[in-house]
């Protein structure tokens, strides 16, 4: 059994008197178990959500909570789906969520406004509508709907105490959460692209890389991540659950949710597998691909400043990508070995994953890419002079 506390029979029946009362009137047989770990709020709603992985039912009590629970009952096990899961947050410290939130708070702001300013200066500057710009605003774009995702239930853990998230909500949230990053890891690989095009063919890179060119490649990245998506979204709401339904982060993100259902989970990791390989497996070895054709145009230049200039507006995109994998590489090494540490270093590197990237790629852009910086100080000398 997965269970972290048990309480007995005679426990349930003070616990849940409404469902003691209506299964013990069906012929409930009494020799069974309630898990309570991380249940605060105690509910007949809940008494259903929290019942064992295999508890003897008799054919009565079966048909009584066939009508209060949307479950299935066979071989001794009661399977359901859940209304709602249990978001922890940060484990061992529940009582300064409040304080905590302050710096998640901050994170958020940093991320949207300057994310933001990126969207914004390179659609209103006309010096900005190059193909490189606009793969800049995608990766921008992805940044925010990934910290979109995410906001609504971290803000709601640590500001207002909300730890419960309807099954709907939860999945919804897992699709939307790792859809964006996969879109994130496409985008990087078509920046590498397109560098690669700049360098190698300078005097054809906008016609190479036209605005139908860009738009299709947008598309193409969108439509992979979606539809790899979607049949774990599948695979996953057709699995029965048995009783758990805490979840070790702030998110929904689908390493969790497997972990919950008391079925046969081997297609969904399979499945789940081939989607990392295909999308960040293949996308990083491109991008080592990319880059090495790139050092090997650069090579080729005769004049050591032209090499230098050449190498230098690939700096802001060798930091995006590495800013993006090695968090992501040390989260798997850290799943994978490190099973004994603390589950609060485990939390710390989920969340570097998911928002060191976004605080750190407009910063880096804004500093390393001197026509963003211009940009910038332009528009805001404009709005000055407006006031």
């Amino acid at each position: 059994m997965w269970m972290t506390k048990i309480v007995q029979c005679r426990d349930a029946e003070q616990k849940f008197p409404m469902l003691w009362t209506g299964a013990a009137g069906y012929g409930l047989e009494v020799d069974f178990a309630l898990e309570v770990g991380g249940v605060s709020r105690w509910s007949t709603e809940d008494a259903f959500l929290v019942f064992p992985y295999f508890c003897p039912v008799s054919s009565s009590a079966s048909q009584y909570l066939r009508m209060k629970s949307p479950s299935v009952i066979s071989n001794g096990s009661i399977e359901f789906t859940p209304a709602t899961f249990t978001l922890v947050g940060i484990p061992g410290l529940q009582a300064e969520h409040i304080w905590i939130s302050i710096p998640f708070c901050l994170t958020y702001s940093i991320i949207f406004i300057g994310n933001g300013i990126i969207l914004h200066i390179i659609r209103i500057d006309p010096v900005l509508h190059q193909p490189m710009y606009f793969f800049l605003a995608m990766l921008a774009f992805v940044e925010l709907g990934v910290c979109a995702s995410t906001m609504p239930t971290v803000l709601g853990i640590f500001l207002f105490g909300i730890h419960d998230i309807s099954f709907g909500g939860c999945l919804l949230q897992m699709f939307s959460m790792h859809s964006f990053t996969l879109m994130e890891s496409g985008v990087l690989l078509a920046m590498s692209v397109d560098r690669f095009v700049a360098i190698y063919s300078p005097l054809r890179y906008t016609t190479i890389l036209a605005i139908p060119r860009i738009t299709g490649m947008g598309a193409t990245i969108a439509l992979r991540s979606v539809m790899l998506m979607l049949p774990l979204l599948f695979l996953l709401k057709g699995l029965p659950f048995c009783g758990h339904n805490s979840l070790t982060h702030s998110y929904c993100l689908h390493s969790d949710l497997i972990k919950l259902p008391c079925a046969d989970t081997r297609p969904n990791s399979i499945l789940g597998l081939f989607v990392i390989t295909f999308t960040f497996g293949l996308d990083s070895l491109l991008i080592v691909v990319s880059y090495m054709m790139i050092l090997h145009t650069v090579l080729g230049i005769a004049s050591g400043a032209g090499r230098w200039r050449a190498l230098n507006t690939c700096v802001s995109h060798i930091c995006a990508v590495l800013v993006y994998y090695v968090p992501m590489i040390s989260l798997s090494l850290l799943h994978r070995f490190g099973r004994h540490l603390p589950p609060l270093l485990q939390t710390f590197m989920a969340n570097a994953y998911l928002f060191f990237p976004p605080v750190v790629n407009p910063i880096v852009y804004s500093i390393k890419t001197k026509e963003i910086r211009n940009s910038i100080v332009r528009t805001l000398s404009r709005k000055r002079g407006e006031v």
